[in-house]
Protein backbone atom coordinates (compact mmCIF):
# COMPACT_ATOMS: atom_id res chain seq x y z
CA UNK A 1 0.00 0.00 0.00
CA UNK A 2 1.69 2.98 -1.06
CA UNK A 3 1.12 6.03 1.72
CA UNK A 4 1.98 9.96 1.20
CA UNK A 5 2.55 12.10 3.75
CA UNK A 6 2.97 16.07 3.31
CA UNK A 7 5.09 18.73 5.37
CA UNK A 8 5.78 22.33 4.74
CA UNK A 9 3.29 24.04 5.42
CA UNK A 10 3.19 26.91 7.58
CA UNK A 11 1.73 30.73 8.34
CA UNK A 12 4.19 33.70 6.44
CA UNK A 13 3.58 36.90 4.60
CA UNK A 14 2.54 37.87 1.01
CA UNK A 15 6.03 37.35 -0.85
CA UNK A 16 7.39 34.63 1.18
CA UNK A 17 8.56 31.78 0.20
CA UNK A 18 7.74 28.01 1.26
CA UNK A 19 8.17 24.85 0.25
CA UNK A 20 6.25 21.48 0.42
CA UNK A 21 7.61 18.07 0.56
CA UNK A 22 5.29 15.36 0.02
CA UNK A 23 7.15 11.50 1.16
CA UNK A 24 5.81 8.08 -0.85
CA UNK A 25 6.45 5.08 1.07
CA UNK A 26 5.16 1.69 0.64
CA UNK A 27 6.85 -1.38 -0.40
CA UNK A 28 6.66 -0.80 -4.21
CA UNK A 29 5.66 2.54 -5.16
CA UNK A 30 5.68 3.51 -8.76
CA UNK A 31 3.44 5.96 -10.53
CA UNK A 32 2.48 7.19 -13.67
CA UNK A 33 2.40 10.74 -12.36
CA UNK A 34 2.42 12.91 -8.99
CA UNK A 35 0.74 16.33 -8.55
CA UNK A 36 0.11 19.12 -5.81
CA UNK A 37 -3.66 20.06 -5.81
CA UNK A 38 -5.08 22.86 -2.74
CA UNK A 39 -8.39 23.25 -1.23
CA UNK A 40 -10.09 26.27 0.61
CA UNK A 41 -12.74 25.29 2.65
CA UNK A 42 -16.33 25.07 0.91
CA UNK A 43 -14.49 25.11 -2.43
CA UNK A 44 -13.39 22.11 -5.01
CA UNK A 45 -9.82 20.75 -4.46
CA UNK A 46 -7.82 23.05 -7.55
CA UNK A 47 -5.03 21.60 -9.67
CA UNK A 48 -1.77 22.89 -8.93
CA UNK A 49 0.90 21.33 -10.45
CA UNK A 50 1.99 17.58 -11.83
CA UNK A 51 4.51 15.94 -13.18
CA UNK A 52 4.75 12.60 -15.15
CA UNK A 53 6.90 10.44 -14.31
CA UNK A 54 8.29 8.77 -17.29
CA UNK A 55 8.52 12.03 -19.64
CA UNK A 56 9.85 14.22 -16.35
CA UNK A 57 6.77 16.73 -18.35
CA UNK A 58 5.24 19.31 -15.62
CA UNK A 59 2.33 21.17 -15.94
CA UNK A 60 1.01 24.13 -13.82
CA UNK A 61 -1.83 25.91 -13.44
CA UNK A 62 -2.01 29.15 -14.55
CA UNK A 63 -2.63 30.65 -11.28
CA UNK A 64 0.76 29.56 -9.67
CA UNK A 65 2.99 29.62 -13.26
CA UNK A 66 6.38 31.42 -12.43
CA UNK A 67 6.19 31.27 -9.13
CA UNK A 68 5.72 27.34 -8.13
CA UNK A 69 8.09 25.05 -8.96
CA UNK A 70 7.62 21.08 -8.64
CA UNK A 71 10.07 18.55 -8.14
CA UNK A 72 11.16 15.53 -7.20
CA UNK A 73 14.16 13.50 -6.04
CA UNK A 74 13.21 9.70 -7.60
CA UNK A 75 15.79 7.97 -5.09
CA UNK A 76 14.35 9.26 -1.86
CA UNK A 77 10.45 8.82 -3.24
CA UNK A 78 10.25 12.24 -2.41
CA UNK A 79 8.10 15.23 -4.26
CA UNK A 80 8.28 18.74 -3.95
CA UNK A 81 6.53 22.17 -4.19
CA UNK A 82 9.04 25.44 -3.92
CA UNK A 83 6.24 28.17 -4.10
CA UNK A 84 7.51 31.80 -4.24
CA UNK A 85 6.70 34.98 -4.03
CA UNK A 86 3.10 33.97 -2.03
CA UNK A 87 -0.01 35.18 -2.30
CA UNK A 88 -3.46 35.77 -0.10
CA UNK A 89 -5.21 33.72 -2.61
CA UNK A 90 -2.86 30.88 -2.29
CA UNK A 91 -4.21 29.83 1.26
CA UNK A 92 -5.18 26.55 1.39
CA UNK A 93 -5.05 23.00 2.49
CA UNK A 94 -2.42 21.75 0.05
CA UNK A 95 -2.48 17.94 -1.14
CA UNK A 96 0.18 15.57 -2.84
CA UNK A 97 -1.29 13.10 -5.18
CA UNK A 98 -0.48 10.30 -6.78
CA UNK A 99 -1.64 7.90 -10.14
CA UNK A 100 -0.40 4.59 -8.81
CA UNK A 101 -2.69 2.12 -10.74
CA UNK A 102 -3.69 4.56 -13.82
CA UNK A 103 -3.39 7.67 -15.73
CA UNK A 104 -4.81 9.43 -18.69
CA UNK A 105 -2.00 11.79 -18.88
CA UNK A 106 -4.32 14.79 -18.04
CA UNK A 107 -3.63 16.15 -14.61
CA UNK A 108 -5.96 18.45 -13.96
CA UNK A 109 -9.10 17.06 -12.43
CA UNK A 110 -8.74 14.84 -8.86
CA UNK A 111 -10.32 11.78 -10.29
CA UNK A 112 -7.06 11.90 -12.26
CA UNK A 113 -5.10 10.70 -8.71
CA UNK A 114 -5.97 7.55 -6.65
CA UNK A 115 -3.55 8.18 -4.05
CA UNK A 116 -3.70 11.20 -1.56
CA UNK A 117 -1.91 12.50 1.49
CA UNK A 118 -3.56 13.93 4.60
CA UNK A 119 -2.40 17.79 3.53
CA UNK A 120 -0.62 20.80 5.08
CA UNK A 121 -2.16 24.06 5.50
CA UNK A 122 -0.59 27.29 4.27
CA UNK A 123 -1.51 30.93 5.20
CA UNK A 124 -0.90 33.87 3.88
CA UNK A 125 -1.13 37.15 5.29
CA UNK A 126 -1.49 40.19 3.57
Amino acid sequence: QVRLVESGGGLVQAGDSLRLTCVASGRTFSSYAMSWFRQVPGKEREFVAATAWASETTTYADSVKGRFTISRDNTKRILYLQMNSLKPEDTAIYYCAAAVSRYSGSPYRPVEFDTWGQGTQVTVNS
